[in-house]
């Protein structure tokens, strides 16, 4: 687990050392996380340029502070799209085994096959929509180096970029319900 102070970011020289770090801001933290029901999480993110790329450190470094924060008031979380923290940009920050920045990412294939799951959201972390997703996914984007990648993924990979990538367009696995009872809350034993 990386360890953040509120004002120097270690991973924005461990991930990104030719980035601006972010240590001249305070860091975004949980209270910063957008929530259900405000307006932003619904539009539509801008393409990260070329020209920003000296800012996408800084803002990797938020999100991966705020998912630290999920994970350990919730015990979930394993990605987080920048629009959750009102940067309306299209950045995906993915930490499972390791951190991997998606930039700018898209789908090339979506397979025909899907399944049932009950997904869960850092917007409403008390919330469980049942959603259908595409069993495999190919996604195409830039790294943090600004290098062209491609990455075949299914099953939870595959779920979990589309519900990450679904933010970058104002799309919420609420808005993907099954039907109207597909709603239940966590357990928060």
């Amino acid at each position: 687990m990386l360890v953040h102070t509120n004002i120097i970011c270690s991973f924005c020289i461990k991930i990104a050392s030719n980035y601006s770090c972010c240590s001249n801001k305070v860091m975004k933290n949980l209270k910063d996380l957008l929530l259900l029901g405000d307006p932003r999480l619904y539009e539509t993110s801008d393409p990260i340029e070329k020209s920003e790329l000296p800012l996408v450190g800084a803002w990797v470094a938020d999100l991966d502070n705020v998912m630290q924060e999920i994970r350990t008031k919730y015990n979930f979380g394993r990605a987080i799209a920048a629009p959750q923290l009102g940067i309306m940009k299209r950045l995906v920050y993915m930490n499972i085994d390791h951190p991997v920045v998606f930039i700018n990412p898209e789908f090339t294939y979506m397979s025909e096959d899907k399944f049932e799951l009950w997904d869960d959201c850092m917007s409403f972390p008390n919330l469980f929509v049942k959603v259908k997703r595409h069993k495999k996914v190919t996604i195409k984007y830039i790294n943090e180096k600004w290098q062209p990648q491609v990455w075949e993924m299914e099953d939870d990979l595959s779920e979990l970029l589309q519900h990450e990538c679904d933010h970058l367009d104002g799309i919420l696995s609420t808005m993907r319900a099954i039907d109207d009872k597909s709603f239940k809350w966590r357990n928060m034993k």
